[in-house]
């Protein structure tokens, strides 16, 4: 049965100032651990270095907003964000320091006949963001990890390979070559300065009492394991927002890489965080 007749049967509470779910969709999606859904429209964002898929971001603006109101992604890179926004009738903005990728976003929005009411913003989030007209709703993001892409087998994904929708990479892809991208950042305490310095602007556009949600995975540091998902938690709080817990987002179909065979212990990571904060 189609979803839209099952929600019409389903109680909503008028009171959900939050979104337009009944009390069993809301309750399905509060689980602390998710696995990761493909869909069939994901394929084109695999051009990114760093893509997340479609149904994820779907749950979240659904759960996070209500139809019409105003989503950013300050780092949208293929434009996940914006093909999710759509699909749930929400307006979306997204910005990216590289043309590539805007041209990107734009020409996948096209493609889909997604266009209406999704802006693709050209440019650095720093100073994007404080230009956005008005207020937004929500904001749901993936900022580039520091520089991991800077090494060999990083990056670029072969589109011949079958593994691609699962995220094999072929040798080297980095976001940008713009000194202002997180992701060009040597030291690791200005990647969290310069994400500090984004989220800032997005806590000043976002709503009294709305949300946003940092997507993140922890990564190595110089050779060392590093808790990015603490730091982010700890930069975020600094700045006013409360955090308001982390999902566990699965990536079970991932490639495996022996890494530190046969030496030492190595983690192939097969999960990212969702890291949920709200403007208080």
């Amino acid at each position: 049965m189609p979803e839209k007749k099952l929600r019409k049967k389903e109680k909503y509470d008028k009171r959900n100032a939050l979104n337009d779910l009944s009390g069993r969709e809301w309750l399905l999606l509060t689980k602390s651990i998710w696995i990761s859904e493909k869909n069939g429209d994901d394929k084109f964002a695999f051009q990114h270095p760093a893509p997340f898929l479609i149904n994820d971001i779907r749950k979240l603006i659904r759960f996070f907003t209500k139809e019409n109101m105003v989503v950013l992604d300050p780092f949208c890179g293929s434009g996940t964000t914006l093909v999710a926004s759509a699909r749930e009738n929400r307006k979306g903005i997204g910005i990216d320091l590289n043309k590539k990728y805007c041209q990107m976003s734009r020409k996948r929005l096209q493609d889909l006949k997604l266009k209406k009411n999704q802006q693709v913003i050209y440019g650095d989030s720093l100073k994007k963001t404080s230009e956005i007209k008005g207020k937004i709703d929500y904001c749901v993001t993936s900022p580039p990890y520091h520089n991991i892409l800077r090494h060999n087998g990083g990056g670029l994904r072969d589109a011949k390979n079958k593994n691609v929708r699962n995220g094999s990479r072929l040798g080297v892809e980095y976001y940008s070559n713009d000194k202002r991208d997180l992701g060009n950042q040597a030291q690791y305490k200005d990647f969290l300065r310069l994400l500090k310095e984004v989220m800032v602007e997005v806590y000043k556009k976002l709503r009294e009492k709305k949300y946003c949600s940092i997507i993140i995975s922890d990564f190595t540091v110089n050779k060392k394991e590093t808790n990015a998902s603490g730091d982010v938690i700890r930069l975020m709080q600094d700045i006013g927002f409360v955090f308001e817990g982390a999902v566990v987002l699965v990536q079970d179909n991932k490639p495996l890489y022996p890494f530190g065979y046969p030496y030492a212990y190595k983690m192939n990571h097969h999960h990212q965080y969702i890291l949920n904060f709200k403007k208080a």
